[in-house]
């Protein structure tokens, strides 16, 4: 497949444009500025371009088969996310190509808490807040549109850096946690995840989530 990664040199990004050169996918790693080609995982074709500059991605998704928005802004600029997100739907409207979003896990429903969020929770982390609401609006923006063929992707609770274990549980709308009650994982699995959602679709015009 031929493949363009938005936000490539990012935590999740660079991840997602690893795992799909490991599958042997044409990846084109978009970075907002040329000093971070050096981030980017060998292989990838490194570009400059903006998600939030709907021309951009016209331009950088022009017979690619999925386009992947994995940006994530900096603490302070959460509003650019939703920007960004706003100029991938607008670059790729009537174009076929697919979208597949890296969202946040802050609009998952709670088990039994009878329809709270997980940012509605008392102990949700008050610095954490300002991105997730930016989420929250992403996925509005995505599911405002229907001249995209788009799918978000809420991680578990708790995303870090990890390993590739290639295993994984899908869900809706609703948060996945473990016996134990936890919700997490890994970048790396998150990754295999969004792949395997590109090379076989199941989710369309949907959010789903990831977690072990």
């Amino acid at each position: 497949m031929r493949i363009t990664v938005f936000g490539a040199a990012g935590n999740v990004g660079s991840r997602v444009v690893a795992e799909a050169l490991s599958r042997g996918h044409e990846v084109t790693a978009v970075v907002r500025n040329s000093a971070r080609f050096p981030q980017l995982p060998a292989g990838a074709e490194a570009r400059v371009g903006d998600a939030s500059n709907a021309e951009d991605v016209a331009r950088l998704s022009a017979g690619q088969d999925v386009v992947i928005g994995a940006t994530r802004p900096a603490p302070g600029s959460e509003g650019e996310l939703v920007k960004a997100t706003e100029g991938l739907l607008t670059g790729l409207a009537g174009t076929g190509v697919r979208l597949l979003v890296v969202g946040g896990a802050g609009s998952l429903i709670v088990p039994g808490t009878g329809g709270a969020t997980v940012i509605d929770a008392p102990d949700f982390p008050a610095d954490w807040r300002g991105i997730a609401l930016a989420c929250n609006a992403q996925l509005a923006a995505c599911r405002g549109s229907s001249e995209v063929d788009w799918a978000y992707l809420s991680p578990a609770a708790m995303l870090e850096p990890g390993v590739r274990t290639g295993s994984y549980r899908l869900g809706g709308d609703e948060l996945l946690v473990d016996a134990d009650g936890n919700s997490a994982i890994s970048m790396e699995d998150l990754a295999v995840a969004l792949l395997d959602e590109a090379e076989q679709p199941r989710h369309r015009r949907v959010r789903f989530t990831a977690a072990y």
